[in-house]
């Protein structure tokens, strides 16, 4: 398959190129794009031939559920047949902007999106490409992050490409992604608003609007938002998710091969290779997956970062770092 890659700036997008990519979208056919926590691989909701395009193209496992992206509020009415109070509430917080909602799903929305459950996950971006994407396809995209499935989602659009080239029809080139994690998941479809996977939106942020909020765990079954159940955001070398930094002087003696530390300001290490996280937390959180990434660019083996607490937006660097370790720490956390 060739793919068009259209560069358009966020800051002024241009029309024609985003109508193409939405011509795209509307014909069938795969779209990856910008959006304000990572990129994601675009088809329309309600076209399930086009939907199973992005099983294929990412390797993704066919119960792994697909966020359905929407560009106003009053379209979420067209994917969910129930939407309680409390979740209006949050659409009118937080969107359009990095929470995904899950909801009771209407009948019209393909098994394919929803993995076979009666829910569907819901978001509206806030990025200028994404939002303009959306509303001149016409319809709810479908889209999950525009990654092979299991390795870090792609936060650049050259992470993005070296990815997708060949196997969609159009990439969206709109820069460097802000947050750089995927979006807060939560479950509205229970008693008590639960946060299925972490993300720039803490639980405490939807707790303020809701009055209650708590964290979920992982699935034995089917899971009900990506993220859950299968390893993710690996890349090909060795990852240990570090709590204490002053041992990773001992994690790195002895190691085989090229290694690597992430770190808040990059510090003093004895690696091959010290990558700078950044300032602070949310600096992190925007680089992580572009680290991770460089890591493997660079021809690293084993990879020490930094597991921060589990306080705002920490929460969710753990759950993405646990999980490219495979749990693999410096002690229990």
């Amino acid at each position: 398959m060739n793919t068009e890659v259209l560069k358009i700036n966020p800051d002024a997008p241009d029309a024609a190129l985003i109508e193409r990519a939405a011509s795209v979208i509307r014909g069938g056919g795969l779209a990856a794009f910008p959006t304000e926590t990572v990129y994601g691989l675009g088809a329309d909701a309600f076209n399930p031939s086009a939907v199973e395009k992005i099983f294929r193209a990412k390797g993704r496992p066919a119960d792994n559920p697909l966020i359905s992206h929407i560009s106003e509020i009053s379209q979420v009415r067209l994917l969910a047949r129930e939407i309680p109070p409390e979740a209006e509430c949050l659409m009118e917080r937080f969107w359009g902007g990095p929470l995904t909602i899950i909801l009771k799903k209407r009948p019209e929305v393909p098994a394919v999106v929803s993995a076979g459950l009666d829910t569907v996950s819901v978001r509206m971006p806030s990025h200028s490409v994404a939002h303009e994407l959306i509303r001149r396809s016409g319809t709810p995209i479908a889209a999950p992050s525009a990654n092979l499935s299991g390795s870090p989602s792609p936060t650049t659009a050259a992470h993005c490409m070296a990815d997708m080239l060949g196997r969609v029809d159009v990439i969206i080139d709109g820069g460097d992604s802000l947050i750089g994690l995927e979006s807060t998941v939560v479950d509205m479809t229970g008693p008590v608003p639960t946060v299925l996977r972490p993300g720039a939106i803490t639980a405490e942020d939807i707790a303020s609007v809701t009055g209650r909020c708590v964290y979920g765990g992982e699935s034995s079954g089917a899971p009900k938002c990506p993220g859950m159940k299968y390893t993710h955001y690996s890349p090909r070398a060795d990852v240990v998710a570090v709590s204490d930094m002053k041992n990773a002087a001992a994690l790195l003696a002895g190691a085989k091969g090229k290694t690597a530390v992430i770190d808040l300001c990059g510090g003093d290490y004895p690696a091959d290779v010290v990558y700078d996280a950044g300032a602070d937390l949310a600096s992190y959180a925007a680089r992580l997956f572009y680290l991770l990434r460089r890591a493997d660019e660079d021809g690293v083996s084993l990879i020490l970062a930094r597991l921060p607490g589990p306080e705002g937006i920490g929460a969710a660097i753990r759950n993405r770092l646990l999980k490219a370790a495979g749990g693999r720490t410096d002690k229990p956390c």
